[in-house]
């Protein structure tokens, strides 16, 4: 059990200021009293300097605790400060008990049961976010569901009364009050508390008839932000919930990282185009979390479908005139490939020139097969051909994952002919390309994320 505040402040008191002893008689010498100096009762110790002199693991327990029931509404450090003891005041009155904002052991006992049974209450637990690594605290049963991509998860409640969304991206040269006017951007989002630190930056207000609370923080060029939305209906069950998640979550947390580092605000792959009527299939993770997904020359596309498995997504563009759909028919597998795409346009002075690259191909999996070199950047979703020109499969670019942060290193993989013919099959896509100019048929996509 946590160790306890002081139970009672004692006031040790001077038992005589004018006591006398007698000193031990020797043979022949005259008894001598003598007079002891007056002991000075010890001064009262403050509520502020028994906090103080608690460990600072006991102090965040106890902060914790005061969170959860509702009594402390401020950042979880450990330190001492009028607030905490306020706190112990309120919560002391509102059991009846005096005031005294020093918790005796059965009060120091209760307010730890009835956090606890508030804890259990909304199903709280430490959870590490999939994509980035972050570590939060999430409320389970108030939000049960998740749903996670490249750029982070979202929790929400059955009926979305309650939201948390954990995201992550990109900014050049972020700071903490940059972020936090970035966040005020929002439609209908009014703020009425804001703290801006150099290290993180806190906000809370009103969006539109709920509530929000965003907390943010960067290292290098990556943001990641936590984000809590909920209706008013809920608060009394949420805020206290609000403040243990603020101060649990750990954006950063040292040792390895789970997941590739957060796709770009705008990002270019390649896509080939399957039919004539604008069936297109290029890298799930290239079109993951787009605002808009445009092809370039043809206008806006739609993502239909998505395999997980195998990491592909099927875009339809529509009236599109002209394509050159390529054949998708195969033979076996080659122990080389000729990778047909288009570099990102920082790479070729903002053109959109195709070009092919060879590889060498080592088997991975029953599907997947190994590309050495990789393709540069903008070449995820591209055809892969063999030396007779026939459909190989769809070379994807994936951040490779070490131990400690993901890196920006890529790791290339070509997802087989007969998985992409599988997939295009199970959504109901009949090929129809009889060309095998795989030049002819990929085009550029282009993600815009938020």
């Amino acid at each position: 059990m946590r160790s306890m505040l002081a139970a009672t402040l004692m006031l040790a008191a001077a038992t005589s200021a004018h006591a006398q002893m007698t000193t031990p008689q020797v043979p022949g010498a005259t008894p001598k009293t003598v007079q002891t100096v007056p002991v000075k009762p010890p001064a009262m110790q403050t509520p502020s300097a028994t906090a103080d002199a608690m460990a600072k693991a006991e102090r965040l327990a106890l902060q914790s605790d005061l969170a959860w029931v509702g009594q402390y509404n401020g950042a979880i450090t450990g330190d001492v400060s009028e607030r905490i003891v306020n706190a112990i005041k309120e919560y002391q009155k509102a059991k009846g008990g005096k005031p005294t904002g020093v918790l005796n052991p059965q009060e120091r006992t209760a307010l730890t049961e009835a956090a606890r049974k508030k804890q259990e209450s909304v199903g709280w637990k430490i959870v590490t976010e999939p994509t980035s690594g972050a570590r939060l605290g999430i409320p389970g049963k108030l939000v049960p569901q998740q749903a996670s991509d490249a750029n982070g998860s979202k929790w929400t409640s059955p009926t979305g009364t309650v939201q948390v969304v954990l995201s992550r991206r990109k900014e050049t040269n972020p700071t903490s009050a940059k972020l936090a006017d970035l966040e005020k951007e929002p439609s209908g989002r009014k703020v009425d508390y804001t703290v801006v630190k150099p290290d993180f930056f806190v906000l809370s207000g009103l969006q539109g008839e709920k509530k929000f609370y965003v907390r943010g923080t960067f290292k290098g060029d990556e943001v990641r932000t936590m984000t809590i939305i909920y209706d008013q209906a809920t608060e009394n069950t949420v805020e206290p919930v609000v403040i243990a998640m603020s101060s649990a979550f750990n954006a950063f947390p040292s040792g390895p990282l789970a997941g590739p580092p957060p796709r770009k605000t705008v990002e270019y792959g390649t896509g080939v185009v399957v039919s004539e009527d604008g069936a297109i299939v290029t890298d799930r993770l290239v079109t993951d979390g787009c605002l808009a997904i445009t092809i370039a020359g043809h206008g806006s596309a739609d993502r239909l479908a998505e395999d997980k498995e195998h990491d592909l997504a099927l875009l339809r563009i529509y009236g599109a005139r002209d394509l050159r759909p390529l054949s998708l028919a195969g033979g076996a597998a080659k122990t080389n490939v000729d990778v047909v795409g288009i570099a990102d346009p920082q790479s070729q002075g903002g053109a959109a020139a195709v070009s092919n690259l060879k590889a060498a191909l080592t088997p991975a999996t029953s599907s997947n097969s190994a590309l050495s070199p990789p393709p540069p950047v903008g070449f995820s979703g591209s055809p892969a051909v063999d030396g007779d020109g026939k459909f190989a499969g769809i070379a994807l670019l994936k951040p490779a994952v070490v131990a400690g942060p993901a890196t920006s290193a890529s790791q290339a993989m070509m997802v087989s002919a007969e998985a992409v013919r599988g997939f295009l099959k199970a959504k109901g896509v009949s090929p129809n390309g009889t060309s095998t100019d795989a030049k002819a048929a990929v085009v550029r996509v282009i993600c815009v994320r938020k």
